[in-house]
């Protein structure tokens, strides 16, 4: 089957794909764009899973600061070579974390960072809640877990929903990234600064 030139820049303009890659995707998919983007995104995937074990010692230091002047914050981003650090994917990536660590002020980086105490503290909390509610004393702690992935959602800027994208969590945008830049990439830390906190 032959592939449509114009469909393959369409697919790697959404994609971020190679051409090769593309052109592939098209023809397994019988030149049908949607399924194409799909195919090469599980693709993309299968591959960030594999690089996820690579060592990640270069990046780079981001910072935001909102017009206000009165939220800022700081986000350590590393990746394998200096040369990805330096792509414009990488910085961009940067300033989108950057700015989510000031708009949706996550506390922790990720559900492994959250101390025990905290999560022990969290869950004993929306036990009394359920309890408060009436709820029967058999299923208050199925209601507790449900609570404390809401926490996870709220507080941990990787299982953060993405504020420009609501149906993306900021893990899978890192993910999503790998898939793209080839090289492992991993958020190491931040900090968020605000005016009276």
């Amino acid at each position: 089957m032959s592939v449509d030139m114009d469909a393959v820049k369409e697919l790697r303009y959404r994609s971020g794909a190679g051409i090769l890659d593309c052109r592939k995707a098209l023809d397994e998919c019988c030149n049908d764009l949607e399924k194409a983007v799909d195919y090469l995104r599980e693709k993309g995937l299968a591959k960030a899973a594999k690089k996820a074990g690579r060592t990640a010692s270069e990046g780079r230091v981001f910072s935001y600061i909102h017009t206000n002047g009165k939220i800022g914050t700081l986000v350590e981003i590393n990746c394998e070579t200096d040369f990805v650090a330096r792509t414009d994917e990488f910085q961009e990536l940067g300033k989108e974390i950057a700015m989510q660590i000031a708009a949706a002020a996550p506390s922790y980086l990720s559900t492994e960072e959250v101390p025990q105490t905290d999560l022990e503290r969290e869950k004993e909390i929306y036990r009394q809640q359920a309890l408060d509610e009436g709820k029967p004393e058999q299923i208050v702690d199925k209601i507790a877990e449900g609570r404390i992935a809401k926490f996870f959602e709220e507080s941990c800027l990787l299982e953060q929903k993405y504020i420009r994208d609501p149906d993306k969590k900021i893990k899978d945008l890192v993910v999503q990234e790998i898939a793209k830049m080839g090289e492992n990439i991993v958020v190491r830390r931040f900090s968020r600064f605000s005016i009276g906190d």
